[in-house]
């Protein structure tokens, strides 16, 4: 961002949505390096003429010089840095990006400086648009998101009374956030049980070995019913975007 208060200034950032305004102008909401999320207008965008049209598709990245608004600030120049839409034409890809996009625009606040949210962000579009199994990713994903927002769940011990969970059942206390032993197990509907096999898989899962988005195991059906759960429970609901990933996966 340039000294002094200037009005121009340039940043990175990851093209989340966009909605038209007016005849031809377009909001789009971004995830910055340096701000965080903003919303900016890109005056002209939709004539057929503009040259930022195709330097602003979703999930792109690029390099942005923008000018400081009253109320919004305005897209001037945009220089394609990774551009992932031609990996992500595959709808389950597609339908990935959508759910990766939708936490972290329900998640990060507007013009709250998150490096390594942008950092995770960045690598699991680079990673979906290398993965043959795009909706693999998504367990690891929501993990690594909800531990750098400092909500990861528990699971090296018992959330409740600090016990092992090695080789042993388990259940996902959402309440309590992290992983119960059978003796301080919530008896609720939302207590999701987990075998043991299960308990080894969301630890490994949910384990921070490297910046890489992909995960070292797939996650089984019912750790992956877990993490979705916390996922839903720390944002109020379920993400809309994982009932197409439902579909694609019961086609």
């Amino acid at each position: 961002m340039s000294a002094g208060g200037a009005r121009a200034y340039k940043t990175r950032g990851i093209v989340l949505r966009g909605r038209n305004l007016g005849e031809a102008d377009k909001i789009f909401t971004l995830f910055t390096d340096e701000r965080g999320k903003i919303d900016a207008v890109a005056k002209g965008v939709r004539r057929a003429k503009s040259q930022l049209a195709g330097r602003l598709e979703f999930v792109t990245e690029a390099t942005l010089t923008m000018h400081r608004g009253r109320s919004l600030d305005v897209i001037t120049s945009a220089e394609i840095a990774c551009a992932h839409w031609n990996a992500i034409v595959d709808p389950a890809a597609f339908a990935t990006a959508h759910v990766i996009v939708e936490l972290i625009d329900a998640f990060c606040e507007t013009e709250l400086a998150m490096p390594d949210i942008y950092a995770l962000l960045r690598g699991a579009l680079r990673a979906l648009a290398a993965s043959p199994d795009p909706a693999s990713l998504v367990p690891r994903f929501e993990l690594r998101l909800l531990g750098a927002l400092g909500f990861a769940p528990e699971s090296d011990g018992c959330v409740r009374c600090g016990a092992s969970l090695g080789g042993v059942a388990a259940w996902a206390d959402l309440e309590a956030g992290g992983l119960a032993c059978e003796r301080c197990r919530p008896y609720r509907a939302d207590a999701f049980a987990l075998a043991a096999a299960d308990v080894d898989n969301f630890r490994g899962l949910a384990a921070v070995r490297d910046a890489a988005v992909a995960p070292a195991m797939r996650a089984t059906a019912a750790s992956a019913r877990a993490v979705d759960a916390f996922v839903s429970w720390h944002l109020g609901k379920r993400p809309k975007s994982t009932t197409l990933l439902d579909d694609l996966a019961h086609a």
